[in-house]
């Protein structure tokens, strides 16, 4: 940003005066756009790190003709470049050599002080999206919790008066203090702009909703802040939808912490229609998922389920969809889910969704298709946009929209017959394990939770696409089942897609720690292994070379209704079932048996192939809004490399 306020977007002046090749300037500004369009140096979408494709010796000329920029560089030290630690080249745990900002400046703290703490936590009824924790030398702990100022009101902070707690267990002795304003200034800013914005709002319930925000942003109240997710659920059919927060928690090892994100979108209202249809439709479509009524809620809580076109998404990658309570997120090309934490709310209040158009519909000009056979290329090519749209709704509404926690809700209370449980369709017992007063999904299923989720959703898509009632809502076909016709296509497409997707998702493998790098691919790769197990050869990986470098999927599409639906039902009542019933040591095991790769073919000769294919990924050059006189101009950018740091110079956050 230094650099383009020295040059004004005349980087070829720039480059003259750095005494650097246009080569060297190319390398320099994709690196840039990257780093911005992932908010960071490490990619939104896989955690890993990437480095310049120049050397320092470019970025040192570049920042010597500006002061500001001098200083600035010189604090990273290098680091930009280091890649020789390959634990540092991956988010994760700092006690397996990774890197994270979530547990800053703790070298010494391991997953089971982040466990205990968390338990510890949850006793005490304090969440922890908005935290971050420090291990200091002494042993104690500080929770760093977002605000605008340091010291809240005792009736505005979620613990009264409390600042400081003596711990137990085994870290009994030790301290966890209460440390407001992390992120101080930046908090600030936004609960003044949120305080701002409530002044235009269009009825009571928003003006509500920005109260609530400001008072979670400005004190670290999270029950303020789910104060506000109950509003903006109740806030139904605005033309212009927002909402922000502390909301994804991909990218905190543990699963709990959560990152900043914010948008702002226009409703499509022709698309909007297909989508309202779609939750007209909801409650008869329920029924045909693979397990009773005692593991669904008591009333489908019919959500506001809008199609909209983004005007701004900031965070470190842009969703094609979105259910609230806490955010499931949809990444464009590969659905991307997070779990709820806020279940109480979705059980209660229900949830809202929202599509993003036009992020759905972004493609790179000449954009390849590995895996898919020549022979399918067209209809894949002809129907993958629409297929997408009918996965991303079914994933929203009746993925994360469908299902109920067996829970004891408070000591002794319980929200299901506790004498004569449900029976478990998976053992054929009654069932044993639910959760307990103060835990939620999240805290129990821990860092499998967002990935486990997105495959529970992303199967409930798989197999509801199959109903050609479903399909007919969207505008393919006339109801009737017909594999050949156009709504054929598009169930075809979408389990080819889904297919390509779990081949594509080993490129987030990484052999050398043997683990995955982005939880929503594990989850795709391990619907690829279910679609293979349904045996019949439904789905084969074809090649004729050794090498694997012919490799496409065969979809056999005759076999879909027969074998493709029944083998997803099956994976997920099993998913389903240890979600409601807490059960996580089946549901992990389950998960982490189906996503296991193997060195020498799955993570060996496939990946290596993936790897050898692998596209690079879309960052999105966005638009943004002036004042000019009484009107609001929408200012947009050409999609260039300039044209993305122009965007981010311009927006001036």
């Amino acid at each position: 940003m230094t650099l383009y306020e020295r040059c004004k977007s005349d980087w070829e002046t720039l480059r003259r005066e750095a005494g650097i090749s246009n080569s060297d300037l190319q390398g320099f500004l994709e690196y840039a756009a990257q780093f911005l369009g992932n908010c960071g140096n490490y990619k939104s979408f896989g955690d890993s790190k990437f480095v310049p494709r120049v050397s320092p010796k470019v970025f040192e000329a570049l920042a010597a003709t500006s002061p500001k920029s001098q200083i600035l560089y010189a604090r990273t030290e290098g680091t930009i470049f280091g890649h020789h630690d390959p634990g540092l080249m991956h988010l994760g745990y700092t006690e397996n050599g990774h890197m994270t900002t979530y547990y800053p400046d703790s070298p010494t703290i391991t997953k089971d002080d982040i466990s205990i703490i968390g338990d510890f936590l949850e006793q005490k009824k304090l969440l922890p999206e908005n935290t971050r924790l420090k291990k200091n030398k002494s042993g104690d702990f500080d929770l760093l919790i977002a605000s605008a100022i340091t010291h809240p009101p005792h009736d505005a902070s979620d613990v009264g008066d409390v600042t400081e707690w003596e711990l137990e267990g085994k870290l009994k002795g030790k301290k966890l203090r209460l440390i407001f304003g992390d992120h101080q200034e930046e908090m600030a800013k936004i609960a003044l702009n949120i305080k701002r914005a409530e002044q235009s709002a269009a009825n009571e319930t928003q003006a509500k909703m920005h109260e609530a925000y400001a008072k979670s942003f400005g004190t670290g109240s999270l029950e303020a802040f789910k104060q506000s997710q109950r509003y903006w659920i109740q806030d139904k059919g605005p033309m212009v939808e927002t909402d922000l927060g502390f909301v994804e928690t991909y990218r905190d090892p543990h699963g709990v912490r959560g990152e900043w994100e914010g948008f702002v979108a226009m409703i499509n209202q022709e698309r909007t229609k297909a989508f309202g249809k779609l939750v007209e439709s909801a409650e008869s479509m329920i029924p045909k998922l693979p397990w009773s009524k005692d593991f669904e809620k008591d009333k489908f809580l019919s959500p506001d389920f809008t199609s909209l076109e983004v005007l701004s998404f900031a965070g470190s990658g842009i969703p094609a969809g979105i259910n609230i309570p806490l955010c499931v997120f949809d990444i464009p090309e590969i659905s991307l889910t997070l779990a709820s934490n806020y279940d109480d709310i979705r059980q209660t209040l229900g949830f809202k969704n929202v599509s993003l158009g036009n992020v759905l519909g972004a493609k790179a000009p000449n954009e390849k298709i590995p895996f898919i056979s020549a022979s399918d290329l067209d209809v894949y090519q002809r129907c993958r946009e629409g297929a997408f749209e009918v996965q991303v709704g079914i994933h929203e509404l009746l993925g994360h929209g469908t299902g109920k926690l067996l829970q004891e809700t408070s000591p002794g209370e319980y929200n299901f017959d506790v004498k004569n449980p449900p029976i478990d369709p998976v053992t054929g017992k009654p069932v044993s394990t639910w959760y307990k007063p103060g835990q939620t999904w999240g805290s129990v299923f821990g860092s499998i939770a967002a990935s486990y989720e997105e495959c529970r959703a992303e199967c409930v898509a798989m197999a509801l696409s199959c109903d050609f009632g479903i399909l007919s809502i969207f505008g393919f076909g006339n109801g009737k089942e017909d594999l050949d016709g156009p709504a054929g296509d598009i169930l075809f497409v979408a389990y080819l897609q889904m297919a390509r997707a779990g081949i594509v998702a080993l490129e987030f493998w990484d052999p050398k720690s043997k683990k995955w790098g982005q939880a929503h691919m594990q989850a795709r790769f391990s619907i690829l292994r279910c679609f293979l197990d349904a045996g019949e050869d439904f789905v084969q990986l074809h090649h004729t070379k050794e090498d694997l470098s012919d490799l496409t999927i065969q979809l056999d599409r005759s076999k879909i209704l027969s074998h493709g639906r029944p083998a997803i039902e099956r994976y997920l009542r099993k998913l389903h079932v240890y979600k409601s019933t807490a059960d996580v040591e089946a549901g992990k095991k389950l998960y982490e048996d189906v996503t296991y790769v193997d060195d020498e073919y799955w993570g060996g000769k496939v990946r290596e192939e993936v790897m050898k294919r692998k596209q690079p990924r879309k960052v999105f050059v966005q638009a943004n809004t002036v004042i000019e006189g009484d009107r609001v101009v929408l200012k947009e950018y050409e999609p260039t490399l300039e044209g993305m740091i122009q965007s981010y110079a311009e927006r001036d956050v």
